[in-house]
C-alpha cells in the first residue's frame, strides 16, 4: 500500500471520529533563529509528503526553520482560526478568494514587492484589496471551450463553412454560427451535434450552475465596477447567459430532456469518442481526456463567448482558490524569511519541482517557462497570454453560498426541459443572490 492510500485511510478514520488532523513536519537540520522562521498552515492533504520534504531541504540549504502543518480535508478555515490565536501562527497561509480574504484581511500582508508577485505571468490573477497585493495564486486553473482541432478543421472545409480558421473563432456570433454548422451537417462530419451534453447530474452541473454562470457575472461586475462580493446583483448580462446556454442545449448530442441523467462521464465519453467538437470544462479535465484516449495535439480550448462587447480579446476564464497570505501580525524578520522562502519555491529547482512535478500543480509563474508541460490545455492558456489576450479572472469565488448554485441549477435543468421559464432563471439568479447573501451576513 502506498503513503498516498495510507495517509488517505487514516485521514477518513480521523474524520469518522470527528477530530481535526494536523500533519505537523518541520527539519531536524541545524537552524539560525537570527535568520527567522516559516510556518505554513497547508491546504492541501495530498501534498502534505511533498511540503515536508521540501521543508527540509530549504532549512537544510539555508538554516531558515520551516514548519509545515497540514489541516484535515474540510477543516481549514477552523484550523486556521485556531492556529492564528496561538503565540506561534502561521506566517505564511492561503484564502479561497474575496470570500476568504474579507474573513482574515486583517492578517494579510501587502505582497506586492514578493517574488512571487513580480513573477507572476498575469498579475491581474492576484488578490488585491486597493493598490494592495494580498494574496497571490499557487495554483492557477483555466476553464473554456475545450474543442477537437480535427473535427473542427472538417467543418471549416465545408463549402458553407461561416468560419474558415480558429483565429477567426473569437465570438459569440462565430461561434454560434459555427455550433448551428456543426448540428446542420452533424452526419456529414459523423458527430452527435456540436456540444457535449449539458448534464445536470451533480457530476456535471457545476459547470453551468457556478463556471458558466461567472462569465456573465464577470462582465457585470466589470461594467458595475464591483470588486468585492456585492449584497446584490442586477442580472444586467443575463440575456448574455440564455445566450450561451440555449446553444449548448440546441445543438448538442442529446435532447434536453435527457439532461438530468446526464453525467460529467457521458460528457467526457461523448467528447473522446469524436461525438461532440466542443466541450465546456477546464485544464483539469485533460487527466480523463487523456484517459479516454484523447492525443494532446488534437485538442485546444477557446474562451467561452457570451456576445459581450470587446470579446474578441477576451482568454480563458482563469483563476484559483489557492492564495498564499504572509501574516502581517507576524514580525517583520519572520515576513522576509516567508517571502525568500516562497521566492525559492519558485525559483530554485528543488523548489520547482516540489510545485509542478512532485504536487502536480499548475503554476502562474513565469519562472516555470523551463518546466514542460504534458497537459495541452495548460498550453492553451499559455498561449492565449502570450497572444495579448485578457484573461477573466474567476468571480465565482464571490457566489454567496451553496444554495445559489444548487437553486441557479434547478431553475436552468427545468428552463432546458421544458417545465420552467427562464424568469424562474432570472429569479434564482437575482434575487436568490440577495437571500443568500443576506443569510450569510446576518447579525
Amino acid at each position: 500500500m502506498n503513503k498516498t492510500i495510507t495517509k488517505a485511510i487514516a485521514l477518513a478514520a480521523s474524520l469518522a471520529m470527528g477530530t481535526s488532523v494536523l500533519a505537523a513536519c518541520g527539519s531536524s537540520a541545524s537552524v539560525d533563529p537570527s535568520k527567522g522562521k516559516v510556518y505554513y498552515l497547508n491546504f492541501k492533504p495530498e501534498a502534505a509528503d511533498q511540503w515536508k520534504e521540501v521543508a527540509e531541504k530549504y532549512t537544510k540549504e539555508t538554516g531558515v526553520q520551516v514548519t509545515v502543518e497540514t489541516a484535515a480535508s474540510g477543516t481549514y478555515e477552523q484550523t486556521l482560526k485556531s492556529e492564528m490565536a496561538k503565540d506561534q501562527a502561521p506566517t505564511l497561509f492561503q484564502v479561497n478568494g474575496p470570500v476568504g480574504y474579507a474573513r482574515w484581511k486583517d492578517y494579510c500582508d501587502d505582497m506586492k514587492d514578493t517574488a512571487v508577485y513580480k513573477q507572476l505571468e498575469d498579475s491581474s490573477v492576484a488578490l488585491t484589496d486597493g493598490d494592495k497585493v494580498v494574496g497571490v495564486p499557487y495554483v492557477l486553473e483555466s476553464y473554456g471551450i475545450i474543442y477537437n482541432k480535427e473535427l473542427l478543421q472538417k467543418y471549416f472545409s465545408l463549402p458553407d463553412a461561416t468560419v474558415t480558421s480558429i483565429d477567426k473563432l473569437n465570438s459569440f456570433k462565430a461561434l454560434k454560427s459555427v455550433a448551428d454548422g456543426i448540428q446542420k451537417h452533424k452526419d456529414e462530419l459523423g458527430v452527435q451535434g456540436a456540444f457535449t451534453s449539458a448534464g445536470f447530474d451533480s457530476s456535471s452541473d457545476w459547470r453551468f450552475k457556478s463556471q458558466l454562470a461567472g462569465v456573465p457575472l464577470y462582465y457585470e461586475f466589470k461594467a458595475d465596477g464591483i470588486t468585492e462580493q456585492p449584497a446584490k446583483i442586477t442580472g444586467s448580462t443575463l440575456q448574455n447567459f440564455k445566450n450561451i446556454f440555449d446553444l449548448y442545449i440546441t445543438d448538442s448530442t442529446v435532447d434536453p430532456t435527457q439532461l438530468s441523467s446526464k453525467t460529467g462521464e457521458d460528457a467526457n465519453s461523448e467528447f473522446a469518442l469524436g461525438d461532440a467538437v466542443f466541450y465546456q470544462n477546464g485544464t483539469w479535465a485533460w487527466t480523463d481526456l487523456s484517459s479516454a484516449g484523447v492525443e494532446a495535439d488534437n485538442v485546444g480550448m477557446l474562451p467561452i463567448y457570451i456576445g459581450a462587447k470587446g470579446e474578441e480579446d477576451q482568454g480563458l476564464t482563469t483563476g484559483s482558490e489557492n492564495y498564499w497570505c504572509i501574516n502581517s501580525k507576524a514580525s517583520e524578520r519572520d515576513r522576509k524569511a516567508t517571502a525568500d522562502f516562497l521566492k525559492w519555491m519558485i525559483t530554485s529547482k528543488d523548489g520547482k519541482n516540489a510545485l509542478a512535478v512532485e504536487m502536480g500543480f499548475s503554476t502562474p509563474f513565469k519562472t516555470f517557462s523551463d518546466v514542460k508541460t504534458e497537459n495541452p490545455l495548460i498550453d492553451a492558456y499559455t498561449k492565449s497570454l502570450k497572444e495579448g489576450k485578457k484573461s477573466i479572472p474567476w468571480t465565482y469565488t464571490m457566489i454567496p453560498s451553496e444554495q445559489w448554485k444548487n437553486d441557479l441549477g434547478s431553475a436552468l435543468l427545468e428552463y432546458a426541459q421544458g417545465t420552467g421559464s427562464w424568469d424562474k432563471v432570472k429569479s434564482a439568479y437575482v434575487d436568490g443572490w440577495a437571500t443568500e447573501y443576506a443569510a450569510a451576513n446576518k447579525g
